[in-house]
């Protein structure tokens, strides 16, 4: 296998160094998609001997995971690795997430934090629990698709697989085109248990997205959008990104 451990990063500056120091006692590739920050993120990412896209402005979370695939893609990598920057993942699974997928079986290992109960986990946000739980019960009437955790962002992509599908939802309701995509395109899928972790409380997805009834009409209308939608040629990631190495 050649993995490559790529993480989306908007203002990070609290969680960066920390989370990157963690990711690379592991000795895998490293890429970083940093949504364009204001922060203090492009200054302690320079200290890191990683590659690096560069989004002039902020494009969202599933532009991110988009252009990560065409990087691992481009390169050669046979794997991608995600996870968040926000120390709500540990980077000491990213073994398991190896470990499941070389046994060459399945297309995507999503984590989920509910599969499994930990005995030191944080409890969810009780809205965030909630929109998982419609958002599971959708896609198992609709899809047939059977998950935990709709919305986890730790996961293995076999790449090859991920250039079978036409993703172009750019914002923090990418998973559930990323679903409905998986699904047509008879993708295998697992579910791997991670822990629930939750240090900050007070982050939010910005916008009218930080009320959960506004949220939950969003995610319905990209599931509904994505459900109607005739498959087309695969999308390639945006090319105006400048990939720094």
């Amino acid at each position: 296998m050649k993995p490559l451990i790529a993480i989306p990063v908007f203002n990070e500056q609290h969680h960066l160094a920390r989370v990157l120091s963690a990711v690379q006692r592991h000795r895998h590739d490293i890429l970083v998609i940093d949504d364009g920050s204001t922060d203090a993120t492009p200054e302690i990412l320079r200290r890191y001997d990683v590659a690096r896209i560069r989004h002039a402005e902020n494009r969202g979370y599933g532009q991110s995971l988009i252009d990560a695939f065409g990087y691992a893609e481009a390169r050669g990598y046979d794997w991608v690795v995600t996870l968040d920057c926000d120390e709500q993942h540990e980077p000491a699974q990213i073994p398991e997430f190896l470990a499941r997928a070389a046994q060459g079986d399945v297309d995507v290992v999503s984590g989920s934090r509910y599969l499994v109960n930990f005995p030191d986990d944080d409890a969810p946000p009780a809205e965030r629990r909630r929109i998982n739980r419609i958002v599971n019960l959708l896609l198992e009437r609709l899809l047939g698709l059977r998950l935990t955790d709709s919305f986890c962002g730790f996961k293995a992509h076999r790449t090859a697989a991920m250039m079978r599908l036409d993703l172009d939802e750019p914002g923090y309701a990418f998973p559930l085109q990323f679903w409905v995509q998986c699904v047509r395109a008879g993708l295998s899928i697992c579910e791997l248990p991670v822990r629930r972790i939750y240090r900050d409380h007070s982050r939010t997805f910005g916008g009218t997205l930080d009320e959960p009834t506004a949220r939950l009409a969003h995610y319905f209308e990209v599931l509904v959008r994505e459900l109607r939608r005739e498959p087309v040629a695969p999308a390639r990631p945006c090319e105006r990104d400048c990939c720094e190495q």
